[in-house]
């Protein structure tokens, strides 16, 4: 598997046979569409995939592409576009807990490959990968726009800052127990505070 697995379209095999938004985000799009003037449709496929992405575990399947396509009444490509460009999008199925690790300079240079030989480590797999038990994935990401709080670590929609190796260990624990978790700073500062 390639580094960038999670952004290459999941075979036909894993595809669901259609995708349509639940009720409650069929209102929720709506409500997004309505922000944007008619003549500036394409605006709103950013949150739509996001929303698609959310009701399908974790990814955007073919079918969601085409119905959000559909939906706004826009070529299918100007979604597919968006949905291949931007990191935060998943073409192909990952874990409940989906990993990804800033390796850009600030990260790199405060040990995100640390982090991330822990994760392979730990998990068992490697970047562009699932366990088996479906549980977690793991992917690299450039910028999550979070460098003052280096190394940064993504799971699922929630930032955690300030990482080590035993923060992390902790964290990816904790996921599994199924027990609480601290988001953001996994140290004693507050957002971007100065350290003390």
């Amino acid at each position: 598997m390639s580094e960038n697995s999670f952004k290459v379209i999941a075979e036909d095999s894993l595809q669901p046979k259609s995708f349509s938004f639940s009720s409650d985000n069929l209102v929720k799009a709506k409500n997004i569409i309505k922000m944007y003037p008619s003549n500036y449709k394409e605006s709103s496929i950013m949150p739509l995939l996001s929303i698609a992405q959310n009701q399908n575990n974790g990814w955007v399947p073919k079918k969601a592409i085409e119905y959000i396509s559909d939906l706004i009444n826009v070529p299918e490509i100007k979604v597919l576009e968006l949905a291949t460009f931007y990191s935060m999008y998943n073409l192909s199925p990952v874990g409940k807990f989906h990993i990804e690790v800033c390796t850009t300079s600030p990260c790199m240079l405060r040990g995100s490959d640390s982090m991330l030989n822990l994760c392979k480590k730990k998990l068992g797999i490697g970047i562009g990968q699932v366990t088996n038990d479906k549980l977690f994935s793991l992917g690299k990401v450039e910028c999550l726009g979070a460098c003052v709080n280096a190394p940064v670590v993504k799971i699922n929609e929630n930032y955690f800052e300030d990482i080590n190796s035993q923060s992390l260990d902790q964290l990816i624990n904790n996921f599994k127990d199924n027990k609480k978790i601290k988001i953001g700073p996994q140290s004693e500062r507050k957002g971007s505070e100065p350290r003390k």
